[in-house]
């Protein structure tokens, strides 16, 4: 430091040593704080990036798992499609009330997959109602019944006549002829009682078999009854 005097005022003036060390240190301080900053600037960077390529791969996960969805959702609109198709087959113009498939819903019971609730529709679906008995079935049994022990007895009769008026052999074997188709008169009355069941959708059960059998019998009785009262008067 240097000091300069006119007199009155005395001036110091700084000593340019110490001005340059000053200046010297507030640079090396400066560059300090710049290190620090680009140091920041530099993790801040690295930090954003990190994130930026997260959340791309984020997206991209995302995106997959929405075309993973989409696709489970196609596949199980085609299968509620066909079941609905396999309800209004069933049904008829039962399922024409609804207008088509019902609308998909948020179910109650948010743990259970989708399969699970396509499996419980296709068990509905695929039940079938209990068969409506048939109109009049007793009466259309009885009268098959009755059918089939007058052709059976028409039959017997006829071969017996045929045996009587042959004579030598036929006379002996036709009777036996004439039983066995007597009884497959009934039998084909009971077949086409189960045909005539079949078509209906009712089953033939063994009541109704029991009541052809018997009106074929008691019909063929009655008729052998009168042709032999007939004869005998």
């Amino acid at each position: 430091m240097t000091s300069e005097s006119d007199g009155t005022l005395e001036r110091r003036t700084p000593d340019y040593r110490s001005v340059v060390h000053k200046l010297i240190n507030l640079d090396d301080e400066a560059a300090g704080h710049r290190g620090e900053a680009h140091s920041w600037h530099d993790t801040r960077a690295d930090e954003t990036d990190e994130a930026v390529r997260a959340a791309d791969q984020r997206v991209r996960d995302a995106q997959q798992a929405v075309e993973v969805a989409q696709q489970r959702l196609d596949e199980v609109d085609a299968d509620v499609a066909g079941l609905w198709a396999e309800f209004a087959h069933r049904t008829g113009r039962l399922a024409d009330r609804f207008g088509g498939a019902p609308q998909p819903e948020i179910p109650r019971q948010r743990d259970r997959d989708a399969a699970e609730y396509l499996q419980e529709a296709a068990a509905t679906a695929a039940w079938t109602p209990a068969a409506k008995p048939l109109k009049g079935a007793a009466l259309l049994y009885t009268g098959l019944g009755a059918l089939g022990g007058a052709v059976g007895l028409a039959a017997w009769s006829l071969l017996r006549w045929a045996g009587r008026e042959s004579g030598g052999d036929l006379a002996a074997g036709l009777p036996v002829v004439a039983l066995i188709v007597a009884l497959l008169g009934p039998i084909l009355a009971v077949v086409t009682a189960k045909r005539v069941a079949d078509r209906s959708g009712t089953p033939l059960d063994a009541s109704a078999v029991t009541t052809v059998l018997v009106s074929a019998l008691i019909t063929a009785g009655l008729i052998l009854a009168l042709v032999r009262n007939s004869a005998a008067t």
